[in-house]
């Protein structure tokens, strides 16, 4: 039998990788995307007389449309305004408003104030900060692909081969239809489509797996919980089928009376000290002796 509290003890702190902190890659290519626009409106740095100058552009470059969202640090195609007068629902793919409008709003914004007043110098230097603020916010989802990441590199090392005995992303309609299981108990009787991080066969039984990591607390971490301890007791009796959790990070200790639910409901959850010691081997007689034991 493991020990919770000395299972608890193995969790590490920190999975970042080098590309963690900022993509770098992922920021220079949403540049060079919007490179050419952002150089047109470039001329209007430090512009006097910068409405009729903006105005001017747009009717030549109306390309430049396209660029006015990031400057404000908004991916989204349509912004919408609340006015004294009027509501304003502006689309910068597809214009729907007048040119003096558009003015409008870069003159409320404080967008040709930015511009035109050399607070900036090159607007391409500007979205590139733009950019690298956006790109942190990020950090989260790349910190479960880390996780993602890892699993995936021990499912390969131990042999496992994508496509043909390990899948990515794997909904459960695809599992029944591909290994004729029948996990209708885990679905709500069907009525919902239950997706696997990864599903991976050995001997005949498939395994389905989640994976993820938390190096901070909160309310998620103890929904989490509960909800993988109901899992393990609705997939319990599914046969040649086994719901397999790996998960990691010390924010687990803010949430451990959960952690500890759901570990007593669900022998196979597992972290990453587990896969170093190489469960993966031996997970087939694992699953066999708590079988056994029942």
């Amino acid at each position: 039998m493991r020990d919770f509290e000395t299972w608890l003890k193995t969790m590490t702190g920190n999975i970042s990788t080098w590309e963690y902190y900022t993509d770098f890659k992922k920021v220079y290519k949403n540049i060079d995307a919007i490179k050419v626009e952002l150089n047109i409106l470039n001329s209007l740095v430090g512009s006097k007389k910068i409405k009729e100058e903006f105005i001017g552009l747009y009717k030549k470059y109306p390309e430049i449309l396209k660029v006015i969202p990031i400057l404000l640090a908004k991916r989204e195609s349509e912004i919408k305004i609340k006015d004294t007068k009027k509501d304003y629902a502006f689309r910068f793919d597809k214009p729907n408003y007048s040119v003096e409008d558009y003015a409008l709003f870069m003159e409320k914004t404080g967008l040709f104030d930015l511009i035109s007043n050399h607070v900036i110098n090159n607007l391409i230097d500007y979205v590139m900060g733009i950019e690298v603020g956006m790109d942190t916010n990020a950090r989260k989802n790349r910190t479960g692909d880390s996780m993602e990441n890892m699993v995936e590199s021990y499912l390969i090392n131990y042999g496992f081969i994508k496509n043909k005995t390990y899948f990515k992303e794997m909904y459960k309609s695809e599992v029944e239809k591909k290994f004729g299981v029948n996990l209708s108990s885990i679905s709500n009787k069907g009525k919902t489509e239950k997706r696997f991080d990864f599903v991976f066969v050995k001997n005949g039984r498939v395994y389905g797996v989640e994976c993820n990591f938390y190096s901070g607390g909160g309310s998620k971490l103890n929904e989490t919980a509960r909800s993988y301890k109901n899992l393990a007791i609705e997939s319990e009796d599914i046969g040649n089928f086994t719901f397999v959790w790996f998960t990691d990070g010390t924010g687990w200790n803010s949430a451990k009376h959960n952690l500890e639910e759901t570990f007593d409901s669900l022998p196979t959850v597992f972290n990453l000290n587990d896969l170093r010691n190489g469960i993966l081997d031996c997970i087939e007689d694992y699953v066999n002796e708590l079988s056994a034991k029942k």
